[in-house]
């Protein structure tokens, strides 16, 4: 028999923890229940998540001044909305037709890559999209 009291204190023996108990204590732990239901009530209070502003290149405001196109705050918006409706559908890069212009946009980055201008689109091949929208 061993000693179970060193200077007076007692230390009680400690076996290892069957299998099956813990398991009860890993399916008894509520934190990543919590965890969920916390996130869910703070995206609730929050609202939904902001997208970042809508950011235009290097390349595309170059193609702008080039082409002699002029984005006003109308067109812009109008790209911004057209963006969050292709990221709800999945869009990754798309072309976006507008009545003043056409633009290639990398959804994911919330960025518009190049600008053309609508009356000089005919004949055009654009690649490497995966959807449209005419707005």
């Amino acid at each position: 028999m061993t000693n179970d009291k060193i200077n007076n204190i007692l230390i009680p023996q400690v076996n290892k923890i069957s299998n099956k108990k813990l398991d009860n204590l890993k399916s008894n732990n509520p934190t990543a229940a919590n965890k969920d239901d916390f996130q869910k009530l703070l995206d609730k209070t929050l609202g939904p998540k902001e997208q970042p502003a809508l950011e235009i290149s290097k390349h595309a405001a170059k193609r702008l001044e080039e082409r002699d196109l002029k984005m006003d705050s109308n067109e812009f918006v109008k790209l911004q909305n057209a963006v969050a409706k292709l990221r709800q559908k999945g869009g990754r890069d798309s072309l976006v037709i507008t009545d003043k212009a056409a633009y290639i946009v990398d959804v994911n980055n919330n960025r518009v890559v190049t600008a053309i201008d609508k009356t000089e689109m005919a004949e055009n091949v654009f690649t490497k999209i995966d959807s449209t929208l005419v707005i």
